[in-house]
């Protein structure tokens, strides 16, 4: 059974019991090995875990956490994760090896080289994705094309060119997008690296997915260090939904029974889970048209159907919201009260903790708050995937009131 309310143009459902089949590939084996292959690359490190301690005392629960992804990689976004094990295993199938016997170094060896320099790797991204293919594909001297939907930025376009990629923006959505992606690898013998699955495409997705899973897993262990066992409540942002379905999947794993109380937060826009939670028919549906909004990285208007699943068996709650939800939480992490620290958060990275703070603060949201058990013992993190990966844009928002406001 699920209630769905609408207030405010923030619509939401929630749902009284959740569980399922947990999702093999994520289980703590797999991940252990994912975040091995990232331990062994040069640029790996730990992203921080910031700890809002003076925002939480002021929303009346016990902690906040923001997974910081805008350290990872240089990348200015959490997507290189997805793409360097993605890639690795694609490597690993095609030179007939365990992942487990490779390491980001091994694919550097001049003999294994020449062997893989001719690959060519093509995606469709909004911006981030595609950069981190294009830095992993160039590090390890193959080649990458990227396309971007319509509406791009060109700030993020260049930002790929310069991290060594053919890039270019269509004149079509994200959706449609990956299709052209699809139909030039099935004409030029390229290999399609999307995190989003299609009948008989569902490992490269399913790497993607596991590859994401490395900040869930760094993020327990740095709650551990400060003094927390588990988190209470989980905000994630969706697009396909395959960092959302990573996330929670894993935590699904890790704590079965006790898995953390999770939201998922989507642009109104482009609200594709919410859309297919509220059809409650186990199926996933599809939002289509422009996808206009500032939250680019997740104007995905067709769910991954494998995270769907999981995302349809674990979380609580599914929130589609207009863009001024995303602008307020980048406002309230630029602008940090006492000695909490900065983030700087992109569009799509800040929607998590937007949404929380008027979810505690609106008494039109009050019936999701007390669904939802947020009180003074909540343990909450929200993961921001990106930093202003746009800067002018960021800067708009934040600074000079230009884009949607509170």
């Amino acid at each position: 059974m699920k209630n769905h309310i609408e207030e405010d143009e923030i619509k939401f459902i929630v749902k009284e019991q959740i569980g399922g089949k947990l999702p093999n590939f994520l289980n703590e084996e797999e991940v252990k090995c994912v975040r091995n292959f990232h331990l062994s690359m040069d640029e790996y490190k730990a992203t921080p875990l910031v700890a809002l301690e003076e925002l939480a005392k002021k929303l009346g629960v016990h902690k906040i956490y923001v997974k910081d992804e805008s350290y990872r990689f240089g990348l200015n976004a959490f997507k290189g994760l997805g793409g360097t094990y993605s890639i690795a295993r694609l490597l690993c199938k095609k030179l007939n090896i365990d992942i487990k016997d490779a390491s980001f170094e091994y694919f550097n060896q001049p003999e294994i080289k020449e062997k893989i320099k001719d690959m060519v790797f093509v995606t469709a991204t909004d911006g981030n994705h595609g950069r981190g293919v294009a830095w992993a594909t160039t590090k390890l001297g193959c080649k990458s094309v990227v396309y971007m939907p319509k509406g791009s930025s060109l700030t993020r376009l260049q930002a790929i060119r310069d991290a060594g990629a053919e890039a270019s923006i269509t004149d079509f959505n994200y959706d449609d997008a990956v299709r052209i992606a699809k139909q030039k690898a099935e004409e030029n013998g390229w290999y399609v690296v999307q995190d989003t699955a299609w009948e008989g495409y569902e490992d490269i997705p399913n790497w993607i997915t596991q590859g994401y899973t490395t900040m869930a897993d760094e993020a327990l262990d740095q709650m551990k260090l400060d003094g927390i066992k588990r988190p209470t409540h989980v905000f994630l942002q969706a697009g396909v939904g395959s960092l959302a379905g990573g996330v929670l999947g894993y935590y699904a794993n890790v704590f079965k029974d006790k898995c953390p109380i999770t939201t998922i937060v989507e642009p109104e826009k482009a609200d594709c889970i919410y859309k297919s939670a509220l059809a409650n028919d186990g199926n996933p549906h599809f939002v289509t048209g422009d996808l206009d909004t500032i939250m680019a990285g997740l104007a995905c208007g067709e769910p991954n159907p494998i995270t769907w699943k999981i995302l349809q068996d674990f979380a609580k709650a599914y929130v589609s919201c207009p863009d001024y939800v995303s602008a307020r939480g980048m406002r309230v992490l630029a602008n940090p009260i006492g000695n909490d620290k900065k983030v700087i958060a992109g569009e799509s990275g800040a929607v998590g903790l937007g949404f929380l703070s008027l979810l505690i603060e609106r008494e039109t949201l009050k019936p999701l708050k007390e669904k939802l058990g947020l009180d003074e013992n909540s343990v909450v993190i929200c993961f921001n995937t990106e930093g202003d990966t746009d800067p002018e844009h960021y800067e708009k928002i934040v600074y000079d009131g230009k884009n949607p406001s509170v």
